[in-house]
C-alpha cells in the first residue's frame, strides 16, 4: 500500500478574547506556533482527541466544544499529507503547562488580531478559509 494521508486534530481554546498557541519542535512544523493536538486514533471520535491531546499537551479542560472545520495539508518537503480538523472549544480551567517539553517550547495565550509568526501550516490554511474562533 502507498502512502496515505493522516488526520490531525488541532484545539482552538479561546479564553478572554485570546486563542493558545504553542511553539513547536521536533516534529513537521518546528519554529511554527499551532494550537494543541495531534493524531486521531483508531475508532476515536474527533472530539474525544481534542479532549485526550489538550490534557497530554497542556494539562487544560474544555468546555463547550464546537463542531470541527477542516482543511486539507500538504507539507511537500516532508512530504506528507493531512486532513486537519479544528476544533474550538472554551477554557474551563487550569493554567496551561508545558507537559510536552520534547515537542513544544512554550505556550502563549494570543489575541486573534496578533498572532505569531509563522503559523503552523494547517492553521494558516483554516485563516486563509476565512475561520475565526469569535465569529459564529
Amino acid at each position: 500500500m502507498g502512502k496515505i494521508p493522516r488526520i490531525g486534530v488541532g484545539v482552538i481554546i479561546k479564553r478572554e478574547g485570546k486563542v493558545l498557541l504553542g511553539k513547536r519542535k521536533n516534529a513537521h512544523g518546528t519554529g511554527s506556533w499551532s494550537p494543541p493536538g495531534g493524531h486521531l486514533e483508531f475508532m476515536e471520535t474527533i472530539e474525544a482527541c481534542a479532549i485526550r491531546e489538550t490534557l497530554e499537551e497542556v494539562g487544560v479542560n474544555l468546555k463547550n466544544i464546537q463542531t470541527p472545520v477542516f482543511t486539507e495539508d500538504f507539507f511537500r518537503e516532508e512530504d506528507k499529507h493531512y486532513i486537519t480538523m479544528l476544533v474550538t472549544a472554551d477554557w474551563s480551567s487550569v493554567e496551561p503547562q508545558l507537559l510536552e517539553p520534547e515537542k513544544c517550547e512554550r505556550w502563549d495565550w494570543f489575541s486573534w488580531d496578533k498572532l505569531p509568526s509563522p503559523l503552523f501550516l494547517p492553521m494558516q490554511n483554516h485563516i486563509d478559509q476565512g475561520y475565526n474562533p469569535f465569529q459564529k
